[in-house]
């Protein structure tokens, strides 16, 4: 129900933005103590940093032996651009998009890259592409999770097993928090800054043997930047993948990286992750099937993800006003409840229908989640009352 009624309890950790996301709980600047400062990340030291970056991420999840993992530059979006740009192109390509990033993918395929043989599969935000369609003797492109819709997939059962083109994901908001099927993936990338709260700048790219393959036959006909070259001497350069990174990183981030993996482990690894952030859902998701003035942006259940949740406001008096009022309507909400100290970096996405968009990954806690709650339905009670008595 809708209170005017001030709650009496706030959230202790008011950070539920959607990227960079939280720090995980008890992470304070002594973390970074150890990091290596004014030193060469191609030193022996730096370069051992870094390579148990890649070991620890590699069991933490599950990763494949045979699969490569190197860190990249330009966060998520780096490393999903110098997968495309170097192996792109070799097959006719399925590109999928539900969401604002999935879009900005098939911009690189359609209008930069020029594939000619791109077929594009689109949906509204909340809604997934007919998975079933999909051609798996073609490249396929797609986000595991929809930052923007909190639509994510129903797991890797629609991936054909026997397929013979490379399926590329942006996994950056669902890994650490959702299942990865790895014998249904040939590139996976995904950013410091999302699931587990690290810093910026700096991205993760892990390729099957099958990629790998693909890298080591194919060369674009596009000159490829600096920043995405993958091959050396015309095949893979297998030092980026042991810790020799592209370009310079940083070594405080690399050390907040590491913590945060540390911090994963200690609260019992992959499995202890992924229950964090069902849990944390779950919070979201019974308030939302108690609350008659919101709904979920995702409209299959199945569908709904446990890391961005998406909310569009459905009470009848403010949808009558129409979109342009909706959307003043969903920023006065995320003005309000970040002017009062609760929730800060809810508002959606700017390509999004209006709405909210909250975190709901393992690094917050759920008594945050739980305290929060009470403060929407003040705010929107606080709002409409506003716009009653402007009307």
């Amino acid at each position: 129900m809708t209170s005017s009624t001030r709650p009496a309890r706030r959230p202790a950790n008011p950070n539920f933005s959607c990227g960079p996301c939280t720090k995980h709980p008890g992470w304070s600047t002594r973390s970074l103590d150890g990091a290596l400062l004014g030193r060469s990340h191609r030193a022996k030291d730096g370069k051992a940093r870094l390579k148990r970056a890649i070991e620890l991420t590699r069991s933490l999840l599950a990763v494949p032996d045979d699969y490569l993992i190197a860190i990249m530059p330009g966060s998520d979006t780096g490393a999903f651009e110098a997968a495309l740009w170097s192996m792109i192109g070799a097959r006719p390509v399925d590109a999928l998009a539900w969401e604002s990033f999935g879009k900005i993918w098939i911009t690189d395929i359609i209008k930069q890259l020029r594939i000619a043989d791109a077929r594009v599969m689109e949906a509204d935000f909340g809604r997934l592409p007919d998975l079933g369609a999909v051609d798996f003797s073609r490249d396929v492109v797609f986000t595991a999770n929809g930052t923007t819709s909190g639509v994510r997939v129903p797991g890797y059962d629609w991936i054909a097993a026997d397929r013979q083109g490379l399926t590329f994901v942006d996994a950056t908001s669902a890994i650490f928090a959702q299942p990865v099927d790895w014998t249904k993936i040939d590139v996976l990338t995904y950013s410091w800054q999302k699931v587990l709260g690290g810093e910026a700048a700096h991205g993760m790219l892990i390729l099957s043997p099958r990629a790998v393959a693909r890298i080591d036959a194919y060369t674009p006909p596009w000159p490829l930047p600096k920043l995405f070259r993958l091959k050396k001497g015309g095949k893979l350069d297998a030092a980026i993948f042991d810790g020799d990174t592209i370009n310079t990183p940083s070594m405080l981030c690399v050390e907040d990286y590491l913590d945060a993996l540390g911090w994963a482990e200690s609260i019992g690894g992959l499995s202890g992750l992924m229950a964090r952030a069902d849990a944390n859902a779950k919070v979201l998701f019974d308030w939302i099937a108690r609350t008659p003035w919101v709904a979920n942006l995702a409209v299959d259940p199945a569908t709904w993800s446990n890391t961005s949740v998406c909310l569009k406001v459905t009470d009848p008096d403010i949808s009558a006003l129409g979109r342009e009022a909706e959307a003043a309507f969903a920023k006065e909400l995320a003005f309000r409840l970040e002017a009062e100290g609760v929730a800060r970096d809810i508002g959606a996405y700017r390509d999004a229908p209006p709405g909210l968009r909250i975190w709901t990954g393992a690094t917050v806690d759920r008594s945050d989640l739980e305290a929060l709650t009470p403060w929407l339905d003040w705010a929107f009670a606080e709002t409409k009352a506003q716009y009653a008595k402007a009307a």
